[in-house]
């Protein structure tokens, strides 16, 4: 039997380091798949809690958290750089709304009851950062969600009640606790923590090394992140 590793990562869809993220460790399973298996669960977690339910607009609100336009201008060509050689096609000067993401991330819970989390993370993903889709519009969530396969009736329900509340507050609350103040950060086989969009080489000399040992509380490393406390992505 093949060593387990149980992976939680903890993200936003609306923080590209996630993204990238995503990527550098998609590529690191890929190289391990036949060594290992893998069990990947996305929790929630909100950068911008308060924004309001129509969004705002994006460059407004990041050129007010970088300080200048000259700075949010740097800093959105330096990620975009770096996605680019992960393979992703960043345009975040045309994405003009950034959404508050708790409604999505209730979508997402609802995905993984139903056996596509990883499917619609990914479409969130992309559809914001590289179709500069407006995910504050509802008929617009329901198409990329109901293209991924799930039900148009139950997705309505989730994107304008309230289902999935509760829990997702829970496991907001439950991120809190645990000191995630930036993400992306990942949890794995439940104690072991890596911070930050770490290369694909780390994950490939970390995860084998956790898999043939107790886990250990401490984070291994600390890497690119988007942060709550800081405004800093």
């Amino acid at each position: 039997m093949k060593p387990h590793l149980k992976i939680d990562i903890v993200s936003d869809v609306v923080c590209p380091w996630c993204y990238i993220g995503k990527r550098r460790l998609e590529k690191a399973v890929e190289q391990l798949k036949d060594d290992y298996t893998f069990e990947l669960r996305y929790l929630p977690f909100q950068l911008s809690p308060d924004t309001p339910a129509e969004g705002e607009n994006t460059k407004e609100r990041l050129v007010a958290k970088f300080g200048s336009e000259d700075r949010y201008n740097q800093i959105i060509q330096q990620v975009s750089g770096v996605a680019a050689a992960e393979g992703l096609r960043f345009d975040l000067e045309n994405q003009t709304v950034s959404p508050n993401t708790h409604t999505l991330h209730r979508l997402i819970g609802y995905a993984q009851q139903q056996g596509k989390q990883l499917e619609m993370v990914e479409t969130f993903f992309k559809a914001y950062f590289e179709d500069t889709v407006d995910l504050t519009q509802t008929e617009t969530v329901l198409q990329l969600a109901t293209g991924i396969g799930l039900d148009a009736e139950k997705v309505r329900e989730v994107l304008v009640g309230n289902v999935g509340t509760e829990e997702l507050d829970k496991q907001l609350y439950q991120n809190r606790l645990m000191g995630v103040s930036g993400v992306p950060y990942y949890i794995i086989n439940d104690k072991y923590a890596v911070s930050g969009a770490q290369p694909t080489e780390l994950f490939l000399e970390a995860l084998p090394e956790i898999a043939l040992k107790a886990p250990i509380q401490a984070p291994v490393a600390a890497g690119e992140a988007c942060d709550i406390e800081t405004g800093v992505c």
